[in-house]
């Protein structure tokens, strides 16, 4: 696999929560990416089909009357899945994304598998000496200009200037290498420990908590938006 040949969808979802079995996705955004340019943008809302926590309609923007003439999953299926046949799935914490389209496929009785390459992996391996891998310490790095945080484009579109920068400054073979060291043939589900460490992340409470022990993500002054999905979608 050639990332700067292959052809990409760099994918990101926001979602009602952290576990693909219980919570829904309520945007995807997708970057169709050939001969490694932008040839399309795709995003949607999603109507979950259940409450969305008001700590994520403030940490996304997204309410539920935004979400209430949308479509449904299944509506938008087969459109979606044909959008990212034959494409290597790029996401900043591929488990995340791939596992709740997965899910999502699976509810719509569509079987979904793609080769995968998570940009988080990419990070670590192309800048080992930095401290942070989440999506906010690779923006605050590389100075990237995010259109809309916590909205499926905006991120995706975060992630595609993070490989353009990342082409840039280590090369198309380094990058190459590198991708193909990171990539997986479908990213594993995650586990239950994960989903132990994400709920315990995500808490409510209003003391700061100094980061992550697994992962290591910041959680700043604002523990819940700040840390949120940090071991599961932004750092894992």
């Amino acid at each position: 696999m050639d990332l700067l040949q292959a052809p990409l969808a760099i994918v990101d979802l926001e979602t009602t929560g952290t576990r693909p079995a219980a919570d829904r996705i309520t945007e995807i955004g997708v970057l169709e990416v050939e001969g490694f340019e932008v040839v399309s943008e795709w995003s949607t809302l999603v109507n979950p089909g259940m409450p969305v926590p008001s700590e994520i309609q403030a940490l996304t923007g997204i309410t539920h009357p935004m979400l209430a003439g949308a479509p449904r999953f299944a509506e938008l299926a087969a459109d979606l899945h044909e959008r990212l046949a034959g494409r290597v799935f790029v996401a900043h914490n591929a488990r995340f994304d791939y596992g709740f389209l997965r899910r999502e496929f699976e509810r719509a009785g569509i079987r979904f598998h793609a080769r995968a390459v998570c940009s988080v992996r990419l990070s670590r391996r192309l800048y080992p000496r930095s401290r942070g891998h989440d999506l906010d310490s690779v923006i605050a790095r590389h100075g990237i200009a995010c259109r809309e945080r916590h909205r499926a484009l905006g991120d995706a579109d975060a992630v595609w200037q993070f490989l353009r920068i990342a082409q840039r400054e280590h090369g198309d073979e380094v990058l190459a290498v590198a991708a193909r060291q990171v990539a997986k043939a479908a990213p594993p589900s995650m586990s239950a420990r994960a989903a132990r460490c994400a709920r315990a992340c995500c808490s409510t409470s209003t003391r700061p908590r100094p980061g992550c022990r697994r992962c290591g993500a910041s959680t700043g002054g604002a523990p819940w938006a700040s840390s949120v999905r940090c071991c599961t979608r932004r750092a894992w």
